[in-house]
């Protein structure tokens, strides 16, 4: 950054030689007009030439694109400038030719200087949002949000629509307002005093009845949109694999599902209201307020560079602020939904303090970076509000000069002045609008990348044959948690699970067991081996056939808010009360449902939290045996039922033939199964019946007493 500095303003002395020079050449010959603006163009063009050969000289033929930039600038504006000044200038003086001035020699460099200084330091970009981490792409962020707008291009265009009729009419309310004023003051004829009148209304009613449609259809359209994307988004994360929710939890993806994506709709659908609304209101109104003076209209026109600059700067500081809030809300979210929902260990232990100071922390965390928003804030406001009135003393100045010669009207002041302060209000919005989308990029990002997220597993089959035998054989299976790759928890796994039988895998704890029930799942996908179903590996069914077809029931089973034959029914179609009653009778269960409130429709709250254990227990037995699974796994399914209701239990699921895996510890249980397998750090290590292992005096016998609650 300082060789560019240094370079600059070596051309910048330079230049001043060879424009010295010139200027002594036509003083010292008397010919202070020689050639004329084509001559100063012919001038400026050999120096341009001049200047970029030297510049590739200084840099090893390899210039800057700013100093390439810098030399055009400095070379073409006094050219430019001098025939600004002669198209402005009446027909009769035209035929003047332009003289050089020292002053404005000097007051060229500077102005190159400045224009360049702030092009490449603020409207172009800051080096550091160019280096940022991720480098965002808000282009394509945005025209990929654009296409889920697709399905509303009727209302975007009926809403334009209104949004353009709508600036007409407010951009000349002002215009006839100061004609009113002029015909009431007596400068204009009173015979157009109700035609003027009439019109003002005309427009004020207009820019009222297109402003109400517009705002209408754009919010309907709003709504339709997060309606759609949250939709989208739902969908994509329930296809997501077991370890994507491990590795985000539930507080930050509900955040994103509903925070995030109100925030993209609304980014991008408001503020390209206020886009279009600012930039075509602000084109008419330039238009109307040149043909009242073009004088006070560029004096406007400065305060454009100048609060762009500002803009620009506090939108570079605030953007990773407003990514830290978005973050620190989800945490906070997060944080109170965990302690919320397990108050009960919360208050066993005592802890209510503790989770108060750690939820006060991070209030204190999202109030720190709050802070620093709000005094970049006021900073900024002041700034604004700073040039702004200075902006406007010079104006009113510049107006009392052009009013005291006759060349403004008061009507015609009021008028300018009516339209100067929406114009510095659009351009606000307008780099409102800029900064706002640039800040929200990261969490369009964050969205989109949900969006389109592949599930990091294989793809389901079409298998879903009428029969099925239930035959279930692991061949050398070999997984590992993603969250822990280098510590594999089963190690060339082998076993049968036969039809019409009982399997009981036990084990001490990390032994494999609940990994060995998560393959069969299909939660996990195995690194090495397979797992056949009748022959076929599991990837080959479909995963709806293949979840109805192997049931689980676990030990602490997860029930949904709502009434207890909806968690029954849970993602099933066309199953009729009438099945799930007949269940409910085989297990035993009908009598106490019966007993309750409303029956079947009783709401068992918020995560079953109205029923006991046991009771919850029963429904995801009879949740499971009413999708006539041909495999079913019990995970301590019936560890909170009393010894008739396991019996009913067992005897229930050994019906119709189906294979039935129990990872089980008690001993009752296990001395009943067919088969028992037994498990160790991942492996295989014993098989047999109970009376079997027993004889072996092997590991199973060794750890009985570990394994089993023979109390029971």
């Amino acid at each position: 950054m300082k060789e560019v500095v240094l370079r600059g303003l070596f051309i910048i002395f330079l230049n001043l030689v060879l424009c010295s020079a010139l200027w002594t050449g036509l003083v010292w010959f008397k010919c202070p007009s020689c050639g004329g603006l084509a001559g100063l163009w012919a001038f400026g063009a050999v120096k341009w030439l001049f200047l970029h050969v030297f510049t590739s000289v200084l840099t090893d033929g390899k210039p800057r694109a700013v100093l390439r930039r810098f030399v055009a600038l400095l070379c073409l504006l006094s050219p430019l400038f001098e025939t600004g000044q002669i198209f402005l200038k009446s027909p009769s003086e035209r035929h003047a030719e332009p003289a050089p001035d020292l002053s404005m020699l000097l007051l060229g460099v500077v102005s190159s200087a400045v224009a360049c200084a702030v092009w490449e330091n603020v409207l172009s970009g800051d080096e550091k949002m160019r280096k940022s981490s991720n480098k965002q792409d808000y282009k394509r962020l945005l025209m990929r949000v654009l296409t889920f707008f697709k399905p509303d291009t009727l209302h975007l265009i009926a809403a334009f629509s209104f949004l353009i009729l709508g600036v007409c009419c407010d951009s000349y309310i002002p215009l006839y307002q100061g004609k009113f004023i002029d015909i009431l003051s007596g400068q204009v004829a009173q015979t157009s005093l109700t035609f003027a009148a009439g019109q003002l209304v005309l427009f004020s009613f207009g820019s009222a009845l297109f402003s109400g449609l517009r705002g209408g259809v754009f919010m309907n359209t709003l709504a339709r949109l997060n309606k759609r994307v949250k939709h989208l988004l739902f969908h994509s994360l329930l296809q997501q694999e077991v370890h994507f929710f491990e590795e985000n939890n539930p507080g930050k993806l509900a955040s994103r599902l509903h925070s995030d994506v109100d925030r993209m709709g609304r980014t991008v659908a408001l503020n390209a209201n206020v886009l279009v609304r600012s930039t075509v209101k602000t084109c008419l109104m330039l238009r109307v307020m040149c043909g009242l003076s073009w004088e006070l209209t560029l004096l406007t026109c400065i305060e454009m560079p100048l609060l762009a600059a500002v803009q620009n700067k506090y939108v570079s500081l605030t953007k990773d602020l407003k990514e830290q809030t978005q973050e620190c809300h989800a945490q906070n979210k997060d944080l109170a939904s965990q302690t919320i929902s397990g108050i009960q260990t919360v208050c066993s232990f005592s802890a209510q303090e503790g989770e108060i100071k750690r939820y006060q922390q991070a209030l204190d965390q999202l109030g720190a970076i709050r802070r620093r928003l709000g005094i970049y804030s006021a900073v900024f406001c002041l700034i604004r509000r700073v040039v702004g009135l200075g902006i406007k003393v010079v104006m009113l100045v510049l107006a009392r000069s052009l009013i005291s010669s006759g060349q403004l009207t008061i009507g015609t002041l009021v008028s300018f002045l009516l339209y100067q302060k929406p114009m510095s209000t659009n351009l606000r919005e307008i780099m409102y609008c800029y900064g706002e989308t640039l800040s929200t990029a990261g969490v369009i990002s964050k969205v989109l990348s949900y969006l389109d997220r592949m599930p990091r597993c294989q793809k389901e089959g079409d298998l879903a044959p009428e029969q099925l035998e239930g035959r279930v054989v692991f061949q050398n299976v070999t997984f590992s948690y993603p969250s822990a790759a280098d510590k594999p928890a089963l190690k060339s796994v082998s076993m049968e699970l036969r039809p019409r039988t009982v399997t009981a895998l036990v084990g001490p704890s990390g032994s494999g067991k609940t990994s060995c029930v998560s393959l069969l799942k299909r939660l996990y996908e195995p690194q090495q081996g397979q797992i056949l179903l009748d022959g076929e590996p599991l990837h080959h069914y479909k995963q709806k056939y293949l979840q109805q077809k192997i049931a689980l029931v676990s030990q602490n089973p997860v029930l949904f808010s709502g009434s207890l034959r909806y968690n029954v029914e849970y993602g099933l179609k066309d199953c009729s009360i009438d099945k799930v009653k007949e269940v409910a009778k085989r297990m035993k269960a009908h009598d106490f449902i019966s007993e309750m409130e409303d029956g079947y429709d009783t709401d068992v709250g918020e995560r079953g939290g109205k029923l006991s254990e046991g009771h919850k227990q029963s429904i995801a037995v009879i949740r499971a045996l009413v999708r006539d699974p041909q495999v079913i796994i019990l995970d301590e399914a019936t560890s909170k039922l009393d010894v008739n209701a396991q019996h009913d239990v067992l005897q229930e699921v050994l019906a119709c033939g189906r294979t039935v895996l129990v990872v089980a510890h008690q001993l009752s249980t296990v001395e009943k199964a067919d088969h028992i397998i037994f498990m160790e750090q991942g492996s295989v290590v014993e098989e047999g019946t109970h009376s079997e292992l027993m004889a072996m005096e092997g590991r199973y016998h060794r750890l009985k007493e570990e394994l089993f609650d023979e109390s029971s």
